[in-house]
């Protein structure tokens, strides 16, 4: 069950701290266009946990924010006893754990590590997505990233191809898709949708991921991203753009 959440718009330097959190509700300090935290927005969705979004403007970081999370980093949640966590895996699986509903880390150890160490090897292609588009509008020849970013792709699709699953922990989605998802769901913002050509079953996963609620739900249109990362390459992000 996807429950409506309250937000806050966007909130920089010099601005009040938000009040306490109400109880029955956790908070998450977030940025409308971080994959990072769009990955704990999945699972808040996903689980169905009554949350409220207070946004952070990035560049100018409210210092009472710092002192919540003196990495002034997001995703960062807070709970109604003034409990703060953060970094983005930490965070799902805190919320996993803690809350009640569907479980979305498998019931194993090894099941868990398998998930930790796909998302370590997904960790070193991560920036890829960013440094192709970053280098073709700097008229760079980025030839190389991108057949790097390919094979690294069909890697994964290996993965798929030899578990003989729908999502990579199985028949139903779990944590590691919602963590690897942000990513892909930017591909077409960035013009890469081409890097899937080579990847038959993660191509199809992405078509799946597209018809999850939790997924429909925590993200933006392909028009609103391209709006943001349009400034976000100028070097001047519009962090509250369509607010």
């Amino acid at each position: 069950m996807l429950i409506k959440m309250n937000k806050c718009y966007l909130l920089l330097l010099g601005s009040a701290p938000p009040g306490p959190v109400p109880a029955g509700t956790i908070r998450i300090y977030s940025m409308r266009f971080c994959p990072f935290a769009q990955r704990a927005r999945l699972v808040l969705n996903a689980k169905g946990i009554k949350h409220e979004i207070v946004s952070v403007h990035l560049r100018d970081k409210p210092d009472w924010f710092l002192e919540k999370n003196p990495l002034g980093l997001v995703p960062t949640l807070e709970t109604s006893a003034g409990e703060v966590i953060y970094e983005s895996p930490i965070t799902c699986e805190y919320l996993d754990e803690v809350y009640p509903g569907k479980k979305l880390l498998p019931p194993t150890h090894f099941e868990k590590a398998q998930q930790k160490m796909l998302l370590e090897q997904f960790s070193k292609i991560a920036g890829y997505f960013y440094k192709n588009p970053m280098g073709k509008k700097n008229s760079e020849d980025v030839s190389e990233l991108e057949a790097e970013l390919k094979e690294n792709l069909m890697k994964l699709d290996r993965v798929l191809t030899q578990k003989k699953t729908k999502f990579f922990g199985g028949d139903s989605l779990t944590m590691i898709d919602y963590l690897m998802w942000p990513w892909f769901e930017r591909l077409e913002v960035f013009d890469q949708n081409q890097c899937l050509d080579s990847t038959p079953g993660l191509k199809k996963w992405t078509e799946r991921m597209l018809e999850d609620p939790a997924v429909k739900v925590s993200g933006h249109s392909v028009d609103t991203y391209k709006a943001f990362y349009t400034t976000y390459l100028e070097g001047k992000p519009n962090f509250d753009y369509g607010l």
